[in-house]
């Protein structure tokens, strides 16, 4: 995927800044929970619907990490199940749609830290030891 900077919507830059004080958690990290949280919803989000209208940028691999190729795998995959085009520019604004739809997700679900545990399966709370899971 060719794809070096992920330009956000002005409204995502916003709740990002909104959440990094809820949370504690920086830009990037808020931006790798709320792409899961989008690739979970089983509608696909349309890329004309999240504009590029901010100057805020976030650098590729500092948002996937040493996991760059498990993100794009997860792209890839799911625009082959949504049956979307696999060339390098769509996958690319198919990557940003899921970002931005994500990070819209978790802003509405998210008004603190402790608020994430609530996002993970409840199996995964009680094997970490997190929440009133499986109580």
């Amino acid at each position: 995927m060719k794809l070096n900077r992920l330009r956000i919507s002005k409204e995502v830059a916003h709740r990002l800044s909104i959440l990094k004080a809820r949370t504690g958690l920086t830009p990037n990290i808020l931006c790798r929970i709320g792409f899961c949280l989008s690739l979970n919803d089983p509608t696909s989000p349309d890329p004309k619907d999240y504009s590029d209208d901010t100057e805020k940028e976030i650098n590729r691999h500092t948002l996937t990490g040493q996991w760059d190729p498990l993100f794009v795998a997860l792209i890839k995959e799911r625009c082959h199940r949504d049956g979307e085009p696999l060339d390098d520019e769509d996958l690319a604004d198919h990557f940003r749609a899921h970002v931005n739809r994500g990070v819209l997700l978790l802003y509405k679900r998210t008004r603190s830290l402790n608020d994430l545990a609530q996002l993970m399966p409840r199996d995964a709370c009680a094997e970490v030891g997190v929440g009133n899971a499986g109580n």
